[in-house]
């Protein structure tokens, strides 16, 4: 294998690759980043067993080959190298000769036969979107995903796939997400019904531009997607996820309408004095009103008092203020309404005055105020 490539190039396929290399690892192959020279230029491919991720960047291959080199030496190779043209050279099946200016590295690599093969999924007549849209179903709803191992399945992101729309759910039980992205009239036909890991998810944020057009594609309990120089495959999580439709509240009759600024400004200072177990926020409602409020034992208290437009009676209600701040963060819009029923009982959280064909709706549970 013998090619040029520029540094930038380089650079840019190793950032690609190298997040879906793990960090710790008892095969030695998953550490190393797959390198295969070609016609077309050289690709390059990680994996975890999880998640596996290939790009195509352009070189001046003179000769066709392939090897494993190790990742994370690598890339802070690359990153110190001057901005020159790089030269790759293999010799034998195991070492690489990296020359850029007066710089020479030799490493170490694995032979090819030994880095895993990717998952077998066909694309043709899967599904297509738009980056923008699969970026902004992502951007909305992956954050709210459960970090906690005891339910795995709330671990990942429910992705509904309808001839009409495109609609992704996430929730940890205590808080959930859910938006829905129409889709182009000429998509596929094909429904599923599938549930990501966010990990996963992340990749496609992070690699595919939003002006691409995105192929997706399953198998048994795969999920491959690409473009035109990049794929991403992720392990599905399996099994059925929670009836999410029946969280949603259908009969909250008090609503309260609020700049997002201002409610996530007062809700960061209260929340410097609230317990650091629970984050209860007290939030009263009236007349045009919302005052908050914590107390906590061994610290103190805080008011506070902001302005909203309230439709309803008075009504007493605790949240933990770091799901609200984490809820407002991704609301798209200056303004932001909440509605809710009663003090034990879900409230949602919506844009308001959001001028885009998506539907967008986030729920937070509500905390006891007597504990």
């Amino acid at each position: 294998m013998k090619l040029t490539i520029t540094r930038e190039q380089l650079q840019e396929g190793l950032v690609a690759v190298a997040a879906s290399v793990p960090a710790k690892t008892t095969l030695p192959i998953l550490s190393n980043i797959l390198f295969e020279a070609t016609k077309d230029g050289i690709r390059l491919s990680g994996t975890d067993l999880d998640i596996s991720v290939s790009t195509t960047v352009s070189a001046s291959v003179d000769q066709e080959g392939a090897i494993t080199l190790p990742a994370r030496k690598l890339v802070e190779i690359v990153r110190e190298l001057p901005n020159a043209a790089i030269r790759l050279t293999a010799s034998g099946e195991q070492r690489v000769t990296i020359e850029c200016g007066r710089s020479k590295f030799r490493l170490l690599g694995l032979p090819r036969e030994e880095f895993p093969a990717f998952p077998s999924v066909k694309f043709e007549g899967g599904w297509r979107t738009s980056s923008k849209d699969l970026q902004k179903l992502i951007a909305h709803v992956a954050f709210a995903a459960s970090t906690e191992e005891s339910r795995p399945i709330l671990n990942g992101v429910l992705w509904e796939l309808r001839p009409e729309r495109m609609r992704m759910v996430a929730t940890n039980g205590h808080r959930l997400a859910r938006m829905d992205v129409p889709t182009p009239p000429a998509g596929s036909s094909a429904t599923a019904d599938l549930i990501v890991p966010p990990k996963a998810l992340e990749q496609i944020r992070r690699l595919f531009k939003a002006d691409e057009e995105v192929e997706i594609a399953r198998s048994e309990n795969h999920l491959g997607f690409r473009t035109s120089s990049t794929q991403i495959f992720t392990r599905l999580i399996e099994g059925p996820y929670p009836n999410y439709e029946q969280v949603i509240p259908r009969e909250n009759d008090k609503s309260a309408t609020a700049d997002k600024g201002a409610f996530s400004a007062a809700l960061r200072r209260m929340s410097i004095v609230a317990s650091d177990q629970t984050h209860r926020i007290r939030m009263a409602f009236a007349n045009g009103s919302c005052k908050l409020s914590v107390q906590t034992p061994d610290l103190g208290e805080a008011q506070e008092e902001i302005t909203v437009s309230y439709e309803g009676d008075p009504l007493e209600i605790g949240f933990n203020a770091s799901y609200l701040l984490e809820i407002l963060k991704f609301i798209p819009t200056d303004e932001v309404r909440m509605t809710f029923k009663a003090p034990e009982r879900a409230a949602t959280c919506e844009p308001v005055g959001w001028n885009d064909p998506s539907s967008y709706l986030t729920l937070v549970m509500p905390l006891r105020l007597v504990d």
